[in-house]
């Protein structure tokens, strides 16, 4: 099949047509529901008549504010059930619009960022991360053995400067 295009006159007369049937399927439904407002006002509220005596007019206000009480839990009911609805749509959009996956995937650039950088990147500049572990490590100096030998034994070192006789070799020592 070949798709011929459609003239501009051929466009034109098919939308006024599809506007001048659509205008008259909404005046239709305007009448209609100008209809059905005026049934439901018959059928739910009777035409007002006002009694004479003070007792009956307090009769008829208890009895108008008990249908004020009924029609206004109705519509907090209704209320209740349409924003449930709402919500319960938005549900489904959200649903839908994942499962036919419209976002695409940019396409990814080759970037050359050693691990330093692509923590700061992530992390942001507050923090400041290094991945250089042997930083972190706690620095220990190692004891050479000419220290250890002077340590010696302490109880020979308390022996020796004992009494009066070791004042003298502590003088003798430092000299």
């Amino acid at each position: 099949m070949s798709d011929k295009k459609m003239t501009s006159s051929r466009k034109h007369h098919l939308k006024s047509l599809v506007l001048s049937i659509a205008k008259t399927l909404m005046e239709k439904e305007a009448a209609q529901y100008i209809v059905d407002k005026e049934n439901y006002m018959a059928e739910n509220c009777p035409p007002l008549s006002l009694p004479g005596s003070t007792q009956e007019l307090q009769e008829l206000c208890k009895k108008l504010h008990q249908q004020i009480d009924k029609v206004d839990e109705e519509r907090y009911d209704l209320q209740a059930k349409v924003g449930k609805g709402d919500k319960e749509i938005e549900d489904l959009k959200i649903k839908v619009v994942d499962l036919i996956g419209k976002f695409k995937k940019p396409a990814l650039k080759k970037v050359r960022l050693s691990a330093d950088q692509m923590l700061q990147a992530l992390l942001g500049s507050k923090h400041k991360v290094s991945l250089d572990l042997r930083s972190n490590l706690k620095q220990v100096k190692k004891e050479t053995k000419e220290e250890v030998a002077d340590v010696g034994d302490w109880r020979k070192n308390v022996e020796d400067k004992a009494g009066m006789g070791g004042r003298k070799k502590m003088f003798e020592g430092e000299a």
